[in-house]
């Protein structure tokens, strides 16, 4: 089953389009660094905007892990899982950018999507390679719903205590690396 594309096709994009969380896998340069896995998955926070470059929206939280490994090398890859219905994985690789919330590019990155307050940057990806696998060992799980914590953290910090947060928890990556 495994397939390789360029780009991603009409069948990829409604593939994606249906999963509703992905994870983006990210690296440092330095062979002792710590690679990073994170689950993604607010609905509408995720845009394919051609078939060679797709964003999401990624939020303020404890680390800052894949800008900071962006900002080093834009070394990334996002994969998509089912994790009902037919088996498959699909996985965009590629070079990404984080456009932080301050860049005076961030509201036309933000155009796709509605932001919110917790937001902190817009990772652009320039896909590079598709790849198709089986997803025959991912089991079947169903969604309950959407998690309302986010929403409801930032709504209690406010927009000034979210930025004094991303000033103590994200400035740096646990590898020492430049966050925001």
């Amino acid at each position: 089953m495994g397939k390789v594309f360029e780009a991603i096709d009409d069948a990829t994009r409604r593939f994606i389009e249906a999963q509703r969380m992905f994870f983006v896998a990210t690296a440092p340069r330095a062979d002792d660094g710590h690679v990073n896995v994170s689950p993604k998955g607010i609905e509408g926070t995720f845009a394919i905007l051609a078939p060679r470059r797709v964003a999401y929206l990624d939020f303020v939280g404890s680390g800052v892990e894949t800008i900071a490994h962006l900002k080093e090398n834009g070394r990334v890859t996002l994969m998509f899982t089912a994790f009902e219905g037919s088996p498959k994985t699909v996985r965009l690789y590629g070079r990404g950018r984080a456009v932080l919330r301050d860049d005076p590019a961030f509201g036309e990155a933000a155009a796709p999507f509605s932001p919110g307050p917790s937001a902190r940057a817009v990772i652009v990806v320039d896909v590079d390679r598709v790849a198709h696998s089986c997803g025959y060992g991912v089991p079947l799980y169903t969604f309950e719903g959407e998690r309302t914590q986010l929403a409801a953290w930032a709504e209690r910090k406010g927009p000034e205590g979210i930025r004094a947060y991303a000033r103590e928890k994200n400035a740096r990556s646990i590898d020492g690396l430049e966050g925001v």
